[in-house]
């Protein structure tokens, strides 16, 4: 036992120094994804879709203080300019924690009421449906398990998707127009909106990284801790 524990903590030792020098790399994964999404989300704010412009007014705090058309330019200025400051590493925790603020309302005024997935299920389970039997034999732990991403939202957005494939079936060439994918509809659920939060919350914690970002570059220059 005690050989064991002594390679478990050898072996925990070298991987803290090989990862010491590794941590960079969590944070330039999360900055690449997160920044382009931001960009070109601000940027379509920017040039005309104006999905959200309407909603302001039902916007929580802070937004819900603020004139609407102020909240609807900082929203994009905060995507657009942070997508660039995440993308160059450069005051990547001061950037995080409005964006955190923004995912925030647009999670809850906007998508939270869709339910959770962001894409419809094509073929929601029965268990989810109520009246059928499935449902009314099924257990609370079954219906939690096939039915978290599932909704009457959803169930209804399925329901559409089906009718839209028959008719594409009928009517076009449907082996060519599913060849590079199944066709999807989109239920604009709280899915991504929390996993951006989520991302944006881990770079709030760890920073730009070692080696890869301005902020750590800026530190060292300086020597600031």
């Amino acid at each position: 036992m005690t050989a064991i524990m002594n390679y478990v903590r050898k072996f925990n030792t070298q991987l803290k120094c090989i990862t010491k020098h590794l941590d960079g790399v969590a944070s330039l994964a999360l900055r690449l994804i997160l920044g382009p999404v931001l960009i070109v989300s601000g940027y379509e704010k920017l040039t005309g879709n104006n999905y959200f412009g309407g909603m302001l007014d039902s916007f929580p705090f802070p937004f819900s203080i603020l004139p609407p058309e102020l909240s609807w330019q900082m929203s994009i200025w905060i995507e657009l300019i942070g997508g660039f400051l995440l993308l160059a590493g450069l005051a990547v925790r001061w950037i995080s924690l409005p964006l955190m603020v923004m995912m925030f309302v647009a999670g809850y005024s906007v998508h939270l009421k869709n339910g959770w997935a962001a894409i419809t299920p094509s073929h929601p389970s029965p268990v989810c449906i109520e009246g059928t039997t499935e449902h009314d034999e099924a257990g609370p732990f079954k219906k939690f398990v096939e039915c978290l991403n599932t909704n009457e939202r959803t169930i209804e957005a399925s329901k559409r998707l089906a009718k839209a494939k028959s008719i594409l079936r009928e009517h076009g060439n449907y082996r060519w127009l599913n060849g590079s994918g199944s066709l999807v509809k989109l239920n604009n659920g709280v899915e991504f909106a929390a996993t951006y939060l989520i991302m944006l919350l881990a770079l709030l914690i760890i920073g730009g990284g070692r080696y890869v970002s301005t902020d750590y570059w800026l530190a060292r220059k300086f020597r600031i801790d």
